[in-house]
């Protein structure tokens, strides 16, 4: 079996490692959501991972709700995000952008506009805005003649990540945002075409798929679900009966990895879950590469691929302030642990780029 610092192909993309940068929204940009030099910065210290996965990236103005994170949606936009793929690839790394639209979890003082989501409802807690925290919002439902809109704003936003020189996109469809809520039916109390049956439930991730494929090809193309467990108000009555469908159907779509973010009952970021992990059924029936993330220790990260029951491992929080993660996991040298105070910004380089390298 191979370990987690063998090489591995992800599509079109050649890892150098099975270690995975998982997505982490940092919020270093300005309301403009164009990425900035410190960013490039950033992500030029980790590029060592097998591969990055952006933070999580804006295909629309509506789909935009967090203060101070990056959108992928307009010219200048690319522009920035350019100069950040550039440093990652001079430094011989590689790096896949993130599409992002955050459904019901944004605020109207941020998109300029009600949230929309497959039915009306509105997400528990509170956001960050650019006034300071408010609860969210209810969301009104999506119109139908409104979908097709939806869909055309991931293929710009995937032919425009391909112009900023990513070397893919991930479709994000996890964590309680706008797929993600389309395929639960906690949050999907429709009943037209898009609602009510596993099979309608999956149709807006379909042809969002489909239409991301047909623009940028599938060997470029990775999706993102958090199957288990509820993520941040949004929650299935039968997981187990959407995801395995959902993987199934990804995988005759010639979609090239995919990447689980699950919960389980030791989580401590998030909610904790007793329902059980579905890797191990969404590994008959998606016959590419599978990523796991949920706070894996080396150890775990190293027999999780040594048993053949993840093909890689993403890490987050450890690449916040372990930019040399790879060597770290590499040589068993310690971690260093990250200030919460800096994860979000806009702080600038404190808790950002100013983590040091092991010695």
């Amino acid at each position: 079996m191979p370990t987690l610092f063998d090489p591995i192909s992800f599509g079109s993309i050649k890892a150098a490692s099975r270690i995975v940068m998982a997505p982490l929204t940092r919020a270093r940009a300005g309301k403009d959501a164009v990425p900035t030099p410190l960013m490039a910065e950033y992500y030029g210290q980790r590029a060592s991972a097998g591969l990055i996965i952006s933070e999580a990236v804006g295909i629309s103005r509506q789909g935009l709700g967090w203060a101070y994170a990056t959108g992928i949606w307009n010219d200048e936009q690319v522009k920035g995000w350019k100069a950040v793929t550039d440093v990652v690839h001079e430094k011989g790394g590689k790096i896949v952008c993130q599409l992002w639209h955050m459904g019901r979890m944004v605020h109207s003082s941020v998109t300029g506009e009600q949230p929309v989501a497959p039915s009306p409802s509105t997400a528990p807690g509170h956001i960050h805005t650019y006034e300071g925290k408010a609860s969210y919002e209810e969301a009104r439902a999506l119109r139908l003649d409104e979908i097709p809109g939806v869909v055309e704003s991931y293929v710009k936003a995937a032919r425009n990540a391909m112009k900023a020189g990513f070397d893919g996109v991930q479709i994000h469809s996890a964590n309680g945002y706008l797929l993600d809520e389309f395929l639960r039916d906690g949050t999907n109390h429709r009943a037209d075409a898009y609602g009510g049956s596993v099979e309608n439930r999956l149709r807006l991730l379909r042809e969002v798929t489909e239409a991301v494929i047909g623009e940028v090809g599938a060997e470029h193309v990775g999706v993102r679900f958090s199957p288990n467990g509820e993520v941040q108000g949004t929650v299935d009555s039968n997981p187990e009966a959407v995801f395995i469908p959902a993987a199934k159907m990804l995988n005759d779509l010639g979609v090239a990895w995919l990447e689980l973010r699950e919960a389980s009952p030791a989580s401590t970021y998030g909610v904790a879950t007793e329902q059980p992990k579905l890797s191990p059924e969404i590994r008959k029936v998606f016959t590419r590469p599978l990523v796991l993330n949920q706070e894996y220790t080396r150890d775990e990260a190293l027999k999780a691929v040594a048993e053949g029951r993840a093909d890689a491992i993403s890490f987050g929080r450890l690449y916040i302030s372990n930019p040399d993660l790879v060597r770290r996991l590499k040589d068993d040298l310690p971690f260093q642990e990250d200030d919460m105070e800096t994860r979000y910004g806009p702080i600038g380089a404190k808790g950002y780029t100013d983590y040091p390298f092991a010695r």
